[in-house]
């Protein structure tokens, strides 16, 4: 069955910011980013005619973005490449606000893909029992597994 075409456009107009959000912290650059946001919405669009409801709609989206991206990350550790370096940095930001916000990205992307769903889950203020119900894992666990990721966080160091 194919899915609605309306509905996909006002599916993915009121689920763009958490979309964005996640392929956000699972990218390097805007290209990237921009990439596994196309990449979310084809598999949102393939995934619409099958999706039945067992979850609320925003769960369900959440699911598919992290899932995408997760996928992805392992992908590219498969086919690791050279990157081409450019002249400059379009993310280049001297501000002190956005310097820390950097370090806090910095560290969160050297997370493990699972552990970074989980800690952008709870940045987006979602309750424990909304990030087990997108996760897959009961909300004890999540509490345990972000008490040990905000340790984590903490004994990095800004390299």
């Amino acid at each position: 069955m194919q899915p609605n075409e309306q509905e996909f456009e006002r599916l993915a107009r009121e689920h763009k910011s958490t979309i964005y959000s996640v392929c956000y912290m699972f990218s390097k650059d805007r290209d990237e980013v921009n990439d596994l946001f196309q990449e979310v919405l084809v598999n949102l669009w393939r995934g619409m005619a099958s999706f039945q409801g067992r979850s609320d709609v925003r769960t369900w989206v959440w699911r598919v973005a992290l899932n995408t991206c997760i996928t992805s990350e392992r992908k590219k550790k498969k086919n690791a490449t050279v990157p081409l370096t450019m002249d400059i940095d379009l993310f280049d930001d001297r501000d002190r606000d956005t310097q820390q916000v950097q370090m806090l990205r910095n560290r969160i992307g050297r997370l493990q893909p699972f552990d970074r769903a989980i800690v952008l889950l709870w940045l987006e203020n979602m309750s424990y029992d909304e990030i087990a119900a997108i996760v897959g894992i009961t909300a004890k666990n999540v509490g345990v597994r972000l008490y040990r990721i905000k340790e984590q966080l903490k004994n990095m160091s800004n390299a």
